[in-house]
C-alpha cells in the first residue's frame, strides 16, 4: 500500500516537474515572440545607454508585481499560492534577460568592448517585455487541457480589480513596443484638436466593442437585466483611464517628456493611449 502511494507521489512529481519544463521551454519561445520587434529597434537601444537608471530601475521594480499577477492567473504552471507565483515571476524575468541578452549579441547590438553600464542597461530595457511575453507563453502557446484548467478557474481567480491590473498590463506592453519611437512624437505634432477628439472617440468605441460588444471569447456579457451603459462606465471607461495613465508613465520613462509644454504632452498622451487602450482591452481576452 505505501509503496504504491510513492510510485503514484513519484509520478505526479515527475508529471508536474515536465509541465514546468515544457512551460519553460514556451516560456522562452513566447519572450521572443512578443518582444523581438523590440528587439529589433534602434530607439530601444539607445535607450539602454541614455536613460536615466532612477527610471530604469523604477521600471524593473513595478514589472515585478504585475509579472506575479499574471503568473498567478497564467504561469508556466498552475500555482496555489503567491509564493509559487513570485517565484514563477522570477523564472520569467531571467528568460527575459537571457533572451533578451542573447538575441541582442547575436545582432551585434552588444559587444565585448561596450561599458557593463551600456550592456546592463540595453538588456534590462529588453527584460520588461520579453518577461511579459515569457508568462504569456502558457495562455497562447499550451496546450488544450491547460486552457481549458484555466477557463475553469478564470471566474474563481479574477475579481474586478484583478481585471483592471490584467489591463494595465496590456497597455503597458503594447506602449513599450511603440512609446520610444520617433513616429509617435511625429504623429502628435501633425494631429490637430479634432484629430485628438476622433482619436479618443475610436479609442473608446474600438475598446468598448472589443471587449463587451462583439462575442469574442473572454469577453464580458452583458446581463439581461443591465443598462446598456453599466459595461461603459464599469469597464470601457476605467480601462481608457488605466491607459491614459500607462501611456503617461511610459513617456515619462523614456523621456519623452523632457521640457515639454503641456499641449505637447497632452497630444502624445493621447496618441499612445490608442494602442494601449487596445492593449487594456485585449488583455481580458489573451491573458
Amino acid at each position: 500500500m505505501g509503496q504504491q502511494t510513492s510510485l503514484k507521489d513519484d509520478s505526479v512529481d515527475r508529471h508536474a516537474a515536465s509541465r514546468f519544463i515544457w512551460g519553460l521551454a514556451r516560456g522562452g519561445a513566447s519572450a521572443l515572440l512578443f518582444s523581438l520587434p523590440m528587439l529589433m529597434t534602434m530607439e530601444m537601444w539607445a535607450l539602454g545607454v541614455y536613460l536615466s537608471r532612477d527610471k530604469l530601475l523604477l521600471l524593473l521594480l513595478l514589472n515585478m508585481p504585475l509579472l506575479a499577477v499574471l503568473s498567478h492567473r497564467i504561469g508556466f504552471e498552475h500555482t496555489a499560492t503567491w509564493r509559487q507565483s513570485i517565484r514563477d515571476a522570477l523564472v520569467a524575468y531571467g528568460i527575459g534577460i537571457v533572451a533578451s541578452g542573447a538575441i541582442l549579441v547575436l545582432f551585434g547590438v552588444i559587444k565585448n568592448h561596450m561599458p557593463l553600464d551600456e550592456i546592463i542597461g540595453k538588456i534590462a530595457v529588453q527584460a520588461v517585455p520579453a518577461s511579459i511575453g515569457a508568462l504569456l507563453g502558457r495562455s497562447q502557446l499550451g496546450t488544450s487541457d491547460e486552457t481549458e484548467d484555466d477557463d475553469e478557474d478564470t471566474d474563481r481567480r479574477t475579481s474586478y480589480v484583478s481585471e483592471l491590473f490584467l489591463m494595465a498590463i496590456g497597455a503597458l506592453f503594447l506602449s513599450l513596443n511603440i512609446a520610444p519611437t520617433e513616429e509617435m512624437i511625429l504623429v502628435s505634432y501633425k494631429m490637430t484638436y479634432w484629430h485628438a477628439l476622433v482619436a479618443i472617440l475610436l479609442s473608446l468605441a474600438v475598446m468598448h466593442g472589443f471587449v463587451y460588444a462583439v462575442s469574442f471569447t473572454g469577453g464580458h456579457s452583458m446581463e439581461k437585466d443591465a443598462p446598456r451603459w453599466h459595461a461603459f462606465v464599469r469597464f470601457t471607461l476605467p480601462g481608457y483611464a488605466i491607459a491614459l495613465l500607462i501611456s503617461l508613465y511610459s513617456l515619462w520613462t523614456f523621456e519623452r517628456l523632457n521640457d515639454s509644454a503641456m499641449l505637447t504632452v497632452a497630444m502624445s498622451v493621447i496618441v499612445l493611449s490608442m494602442p494601449a487602450a487596445i492593449g487594456a482591452a485585449a488583455a481580458r481576452l489573451i491573458l
